[in-house]
């Protein structure tokens, strides 16, 4: 029991986990799990539910946990012995997990089931992991599975060497402003980049392309050369136009070969189909034809943004043609000008305890639950650790119980990859070997700028909404009530309707009954005044349709490249024709996006990036029903909170998407919300 990586008695022990650890953990639980498979493979063994899970499922879980604590040290506090450690159990770990979904020994156990004798939670995990064992190979024979199992391990190694370069390429970069050249950059940006400067026993302010350091200087800097010197190796990173030994191209193709590969194997015409299986869309062609149709609609709104910002530019800001490294900047100037107010005046207001607070209080609010802080082992000392709990009547009395646990880890800095994400430590479980309800727990990760001075850390609006948003996925892993490990939480749920409690989340940092209780001046300690609200409110819509039509050439681009590009072609002319398209601004020739974007090349995206739109309908038609039922002092109601609770959070992944929709609405989904939402109706 000396590796931490073994123990298994509560939570993770972050902080004791050291690189010498992780090979021999991974052996020694790979072969439990080996043995396991082993076991209820033989002729003898029943085929039940129950009985698989107990020798099974309960030592891969092990496995899955453990190997979940090595894949977050690696996001999260990457170092050059960890990653060789990492990558060096990765092809062990992806063969097991590969031979496991493709063994016909298993799927003819899982097809003797039968689901009659199964609960509503089992069936629906049942017809999943039937459908899991088609599209995992178990179908395939001789040298196709082979060739299957081959793909898969390359697969992991191609898209872990993705995520290396995007990372590397991102902190490799550093230019060391002088004090000249941070006209206009916000004080607190500009403390932060010389207290960087001064670490690294340099002059000047050390700038960087992490989102802290880069949007605030492409939005506000004045120098011109500066902000093209920092968009240019930001648009460039992990590419053949920037430090070439980070170049993601040759990966790129690499990855896109291999999909296309696995899904013709597998019987598809193309990625873009298999990837649809397991999603609420029912092809290719009804995502592009939604995609299309939503660009259609946001058009006219994105054309006019940017000849309002032409017309700006030229008559105040002196600049004739502008680049596209000034659109950020320009937007900025605009929005002040327009609705009197700058997100750095309104950047003072949110100081992160504060906001935290004001988040806890509306969960607790709506959803009739606690969040305490507890205590953890942890990666960093910034990390902090929660606990959710619930009264529930029992008799005569009231007791609490535990609903589930989180780590927030909220500060950018090297080492750890960039964006936003929720991850699960582990899920809720009625465990089969000992009878035990093990509680889920979640990571929340965000990259925002740490304190300075003493003073707490400061957060933009942007940064507020990327918060409550990584808090809807851990509510949905978190607020569970399903005992069925791969359909509790966030497991099973349709990649497409993932988004769904995510964004929903969102709309609170709108709601002025909310937002009020969330912040104060860092220096005064006042809330944030009714008046500077309403002119935010005002600008809420502020280029929503440039913004729209950026999150479908996004989304465009991913599921063409997976379902018409040739993986033996270069990509970029396609990105550009999806430009033409969709896009009203056209970047430079030597933009370089698609060589960063992780998403689909190493975060479980791909052919899917369009669920953030097919979900942001479902969230904004959800949370027009909080709209609908609010109080005469627009606070949410908190009936209407348990119906949402109780119809999509706490049912998970045990029955489809639209489902737990209807649950909710009593009809399908409309666009009617969103594009009303957005200013576009």
């Amino acid at each position: 029991m000396s590796n931490p990586l073994l123990d298994f008695t509560d939570l993770p022990l972050f902080d004791a986990v050291r690189p010498e650890h992780v090979a021999p953990a991974m052996d020694s639980l790979l072969a439990d799990a080996d043995a396991a498979l082993e076991q209820v493979t033989q002729p003898g063994f029943p085929s039940r539910w129950d009985d698989i899970a107990r020798v099974l499922d309960t030592a891969t879980e092990r496995l899955g946990r453990s190997w979940g604590v090595v894949s977050h040290l690696n996001g999260v506090a990457d170092t050059p012995e960890l990653r060789a450690a990492y990558n060096e159990s990765l092809p062990k770990v992806t063969e097991f997990w590969t031979r496991l979904g493709s063994d016909e020994r298993l799927y003819a156990k899982y097809k003797a089931i039968d689901p009659a004798n199964l609960n509503p939670e089992q069936r629906q995990a049942h017809k999943n992991a039937i459908r899991n064992f088609v599209l995992g190979g178990a179908e395939l024979t001789g040298a196709a599975k082979e060739r299957f199992a081959a793909i898969q391990e390359k697969q992991a190694e191609v898209g872990q060497k993705f995520s290396e370069n995007a990372l590397d390429a991102t902190d490799a970069f550093a230019y060391y402003a002088s004090e000249g050249e941070l006209g206009g950059v916000p004080e607190d940006v500009v403390q932060a980049a010389r207290a960087a400067a001064q670490a690294d026993g340099k002059d000047g302010y050390k700038l960087t392309l992490k989102m802290p350091s880069y949007l605030p200087v492409m939005q506000f800097a004045t120098d011109r050369a500066l902000r093209e010197r920092m968009y240019r190796a930001y648009v460039t990173r992990a590419s053949d136009q920037g430090d070439t030994k980070f170049d993601n191209s040759a990966n790129i193709r690499e990855i896109l070969s291999l999909r296309k590969e696995e899904a013709q194997l597998l019987g598809f015409a193309n990625f873009g189909e298999e990837s649809l299986v397991a999603k609420m869309a029912h092809s290719p062609a009804e995502v592009v034809n939604f995609l299309r149709d939503l660009a259609k609609r946001a058009r006219p709104y994105a054309e006019q943004d940017v000849a309002d910002m032409r017309d700006f530019a030229a008559a105040k800001l002196g600049i004739a043609d502008p680049q596209s490294w000034d659109w950020p900047f320009i937007g900025e100037k605009l929005k002040e000008e327009r609705y009197a107010f700058s997100e750095q005046e309104v950047k003072q207001y949110f100081t992160a305890p504060k906001v935290l607070a004001g988040l806890f209080k509306i969960i607790e609010t709506l959803f009739e639950v606690t969040i305490r802080r507890d205590v953890a082992p942890v990666w960093n000392p910034g990390v902090e650790f929660y606990r959710i709990e619930r009264e529930r009547k029992q008799g005569e009395r009231m007791t609490t119980e535990l609903v589930g646990q989180f780590y927030l880890d909220p500060a950018a800095r090297t080492g750890k990859r960039g964006g936003a994400w929720m991850d699960d430590v582990r899920a809720r479980w009625l465990r089969p070997d000992d009878g035990r309800l093990q509680t889920p727990v979640a990571h929340l990760v965000c990259n925002f700028a740490e304190g300075v001075d003493g003073k707490p850390p400061l957060l933009t609006h942007d940064d507020v909404i990327t918060l409550f948003h990584e808090s809807g996925h851990g509510l949905q892993h978190m607020l569970t009530q399903v005992n069925e490990r791969d359909v509790s939480g966030i497991s099973g749920v349709e990649w497409d309707a993932v988004e769904l409690p995510s964004q929903f989340m969102e709309n609170f940092c709108w709601e002025w009954s909310v937002l009020r209780h969330m912040t104060a001046h860092v220096e005064t300690g006042a809330p944030l005044p009714r008046e500077l609200f309403d002119k935010m409110l005002a600008a809420k819509n502020f280029q929503s349709g440039l913004g729209t039509l950026r999150q479908i050439e996004f989304a465009l681009f991913d599921m063409l490249l997976h379902t018409e590009h040739d993986p033996a072609e270069d990509f970029m002319p396609l990105l550009a024709k999806v430009r033409e398209e969709v896009s009203v601004l056209q970047p430079p020739a030597f933009s370089r996006t698609a060589h960063t974007f992780s998403h689909i090349f190493a975060g479980g995206y791909a052919a899917g990036y369009y669920s953030y739109k097919w979900a942001e309908v479902l969230s904004a038609d959800a949370y027009a029903a909080f709209e609908e039922t609010a109080g005469k002092d627009g606070l949410p109601s908190i009936e209407t909170g348990r119906k949402y609770r109780q119809a999509i959070l706490e049912s998970g992944g045990s029955r489809p998407a639209i489902e737990s929709f209807k649950a909710f609405r009593g009809r399908e989904p409309t666009l009617d919300a969103l594009l009303r939402h957005q200013g576009m109706a």
